[in-house]
This record gives structure tokens, sequence and C-alpha cells, in this order.
């Protein structure tokens, strides 16, 4: 199959693409602008809270430890798989901008007794909220991302040109439990039909689930949902109603900021939803039924899917022989780090739709292009090694700035 000649019939025009305002109200109007991640400064994260410094040696062997997370061919072969990406975004006449990465080994420290050190700018959706003309950056929970979203702060001073609103949310203390464990005793906890599948999914692993206080303002931008009007906040592990509740604010009555909870007990909402086109959602059917989902789909179309392609044998022989032991190791060493994390298998459902009827995504997900393509939608399949260790697919990993889109209610 011409996946490129697609592109050509389906998208190209011949005019030249001139920079827009920012302005984008939905997941999916024809992309005009967008924001790519990097894997550039990649580093294991090192975050330190107790209460006395750091010892000179672990601080030394603990950033050695951090440069062996992601040894350079790792690293290369996602800004390889970026660069693709931006290729076909290209091809599309889409203008793609990219971060610029600061030191993110820099140990920076709060007053509130904490450091920590950066992890990457890769998955640029999950701290930026863009709706209409508006960019909300968002007060993440994670200490390690308190200064990632300077990152794109030159492209945004590049739209300010234009002219465009900037709200940042109330920066958090992040003291005491800010993420709690969603079972405190993990061995007594009764495994669900999502957890079995993710265990086959991911040769035996099991997620361990988290959900954050109500204590101060804490989401993640990827906690939310937009379609014109309204907007699906979910509560989890990267949101929390003080969250839902200063974005509403903030947005004002035209906007309206549905919070649920009942349909996923983990992080961010692009595994579970990604509406396509007025009408119509593809859903994660191992977390949602009839029963948990939000009422205002009711009246829409679902594509109900979840059988994805397992995390590669390639990304677990990595998680296992590299970033698992040394997780352990900076553990021993007294640093919280991320090395334990690995994204949940349906990150694979992650896909950056370019229009109504035209979508991006990874290539290994055969079944998910086959399910997409009996509705009408052009499948673009680009190369994703490595969304299982980098937290987020295609679209964590892009922002989408500029939409020819317009605002409006699909639900009235």
């Amino acid at each position: 199959m011409d996946f490129n000649n697609k592109i050509v019939i389906s998208s190209m025009e011949t005019t030249a693409h001139k920079a827009g305002k920012i302005n984008s109200h939905n997941e999916w109007d024809k992309l005009r602008e967008v924001i790519v991640g990097t894997a550039e400064g990649t580093k294991a994260v090192l975050t330190w809270t107790k209460p006395e410094p750091i010892p000179e040696v672990a601080k030394e062997k603990a950033y050695e430890l951090a440069r062996e997370a992601y040894p350079q061919w790792f690293l290369d072969e996602i800004d390889e798989d970026l660069n693709g990406l931006c290729e076909v975004l290209k091809q599309y006449r889409a203008k793609v901008y990219r971060p610029q990465v600061y030191d993110l080994s820099n140990m920076y420290s709060s007053p509130y007794s904490w450091s920590s050190t950066g992890n990457n700018v890769y998955n640029v959706r999950d701290l930026h909220l863009v709706i209409g003309n508006t960019v909300v950056e968002s007060p993440s929970m994670i200490k390690s991302r308190y200064f990632e979203a300077t990152a794109l702060y030159p492209i945004w001073y590049e739209y300010m040109k234009e002219g465009f609103r900037w709200v940042c949310g109330p920066k958090p203390k992040l003291v005491g439990d800010v993420v709690i464990p969603y079972y405190r005793d993990e061995n007594a906890r009764k495994l669900t039909e999502e957890d079995i599948l993710y265990q086959q999914l991911t040769d035996g692993r099991i997620e361990k689930l988290h959900k954050v206080t109500e204590n101060e303002i804490l989401f993640e931008a990827a906690t939310v949902l937009r379609m014109g009007k309204d907007l699906l906040y979910l509560v989890s592990s990267a949101g929390n109603y003080l969250g839902a509740k200063w974005l509403q604010a903030v947005l004002g009555d035209e906007y309206r900021v549905h919070a649920t909870e009942e349909v996923y007990r983990s992080s961010h909402i692009d595994s579970t939803f990604m509406c396509l086109r007025p009408g119509l959602v593809l859903v994660n059917s191992i977390r949602v039924n009839e029963k948990n989902m939000p009422k205002m789909f009711d009246k829409w179309d679902k594509i109900w899917f979840s059988d994805v392609a397992a995390v590669t044998e390639h990304e677990m022989k990595f998680q296992k022989e590299v970033r698992d032991p040394i997780g352990k190791k900076l553990q021993a060493l007294g640093f919280e780090t991320n090395m334990e994390l690995l994204a949940s298998p349906w990150v694979g459902m992650n896909l950056l739709s370019l229009d109504p009827y035209t979508a991006v995504v990874d290539q290994r997900q055969v079944n998910l292009i086959k399910v997409l393509e009996n509705h009408g939608i052009t499948v673009i399949p680009v190369r994703m090694r490595h969304i299982y260790t980098q937290g987020g697919g295609i679209h964590c990993a892009t922002l989408d700035t500029v939409r020819e889109s317009k605002l409006e209610s699909y639900f009235d």
C-alpha cells in the first residue's frame, strides 16, 4: 500500500502554508501547525526528598547511572522515529516546531526540601493544553517536570508576535503525600480483567496504580480531551478534582469541564478515549463499558477497541536488563527515579488526527489500523519503537497548536 500517495490524495495542498495564530478547539480539525517532542538530553530522573544533603559520592554515582540508562543508540532510535513523524507532518503541509532543550541533568532545588533533575522533553502534550487561542501550562505532580515546560517557551514567544492567551497553573509545593498508591497493599489486590491483560501484553509485569491527593491544584494537560466547548477531564494519577475546578474557573462559562474517575485508574486520557470527528469516538473497551461510559457520548458512535499489539520484545528486554537494574541501584543510593515506569500497552491507541478522515498511527498497531480504515479513516503508519519506555505515543509526543478550527458545541 502506497501510504505516501494516500497522503497526497487526501490532504496535500499546492499553496505554501503561512503561519497562523494559535487556534485548536478539538482533536480532529485539519492540522496546520504542531510541536513534536525530542529525545535530546534525556537522562534518568534523580529526585532527592531526604532531609539530609545528598552525599557527594552518591550523587556522582547516580549521575553515571542516569547516563547509562539512556545509551546513545537508544536516543538515536527515538529521534530517528520522531524525525520520521515530522516528515509525515511536513508532507501534509503542517508547520513543525521542535522544543529547545535545556540541560536536563542540572539539579534544581525547592524551598520545600526536595531537589530533582529533569527527564526529557518527549511528551510535549503532557503539560500543555491548547484551547482555541489559549495555552494552559498545567501544574504537574511530578517533581522532575517542574521546569520541563520552559523548553517550549521559545516557541510560545514566536507565537506571541501574533498574540495569544498564555495561562500557567499555580506552581505546586509538592510536599508530603502528593501521589499515593491506589492499593495500599499490592499483595491484597484483586486483579481485574485489565490487570490480567496488562500482564499478558508486558511479559508478566503489573501496573502499579496511583492517585493524586487533593491538597493543591495538580494536573497534567494530557488528562483532558478537547471537544469544542466540552472538555472531558480524567481524575487519575495525573489530575485531581482541584485541577478540574481551577481549569473550569480559568476557562469560564463558555466551556464545560466534565470530570470523571469512573473509566481509568491510572494516568492520561488518550489511551482510553480518542475523538476522531464529531459523533465518533475511539474507546478502550478493556477500561470502558456501557455502565461507566461518560453520558456525554450517549449519542456518539463508538469504536470499541483494546486489541493492541504487545509491548515489543526489544522494549521489554531493554526494560528488564537496563532500566529496572539501574532503578534499583538509584533507589539504593536514596534517589527517587522513573526507571521502573513503563507506559501502558494501550498507549498503542495513541494516535494523531490530521483531519476528520486522516490519522497517524503506530505501524505496529495493525488491528487498530484495520478498524479505523473500516470507518473511512485514511491511516498513515509511522514507526515508534520506544513509546513504552518513553511513556507516550504519537499523541503524547505532539501538540497541535493550529488547526482549521472554530469553537463549536457537539453535545447541545
